[in-house]
């Protein structure tokens, strides 16, 4: 008998297909074609869970926007800086930082990787000087650019199986349970 693949996480023993290609019972296959029969997985509830749905979709979300902007060198959380900086330029660090959720140490690291890269400016902020105002160069607005044209492809990749009032719903009901657990 097989054994399922290591994962390197704890919940997930491998990259099953999504909770909906399998039996109503919650069993799924190892994965593989051959003997995927007698390598039934019972899953138990781990499908109709809300938060392991949301955990395997968050995986293979992140898995291709993490490749989308490969190429560009550039990680998720920058890029989501880089956005910020763009739509509130001058802004000092802490404000992006916290709208965002990153712990100050992890921004600070952030912003020298942008400004090393010469895609982000820090000035001393003209209302505190003892916080920098945040600014992109002309380089950090060329390649947001790039970089939000491959997202937009990401994104429709994403939403490629949902029309438009499904992912209106979806974007919601994610809101919403955001909002009474957050």
């Amino acid at each position: 008998m097989k054994r399922p693949r290591a994962s390197t996480s704890p919940l997930l023993d491998e990259e099953p297909d999504s909770p909906s290609d399998g039996p109503p019972d919650g069993r799924h296959g190892s994965g593989t074609e051959a003997g995927a029969a007698a390598d039934r997985l019972d899953l138990g509830p781990l499908p109709g869970l809300i938060g392991y749905a949301l955990r395997r979709t968050q995986v293979a979300v992140f898995a291709d926007f993490i490749a989308t902007l490969a190429a560009l060198e550039l990680r998720p959380a920058q890029f989501s800086v880089l956005l910020l900086i763009r739509l509130n330029p001058g802004r000092k660090q802490s404000d992006i930082a916290e709208a965002l959720g990153i712990q100050r140490p992890n921004f600070v690291a952030m912003m020298e990787a942008l400004d090393g890269r010469g895609l982000t400016r820090r000035s001393p902020s003209a209302v505190d000087r003892r916080s920098y105002a945040l600014e992109l160069t002309e380089a950090g607005h060329r390649l947001l650019d790039e970089a939000l044209a491959l997202v937009a492809r990401h994104e429709a990749r994403v939403r490629a199986d949902l029309d438009a009032a499904e992912t209106e719903a979806l974007v919601a009901l994610l809101a919403r349970i955001n909002r009474a657990l957050g």
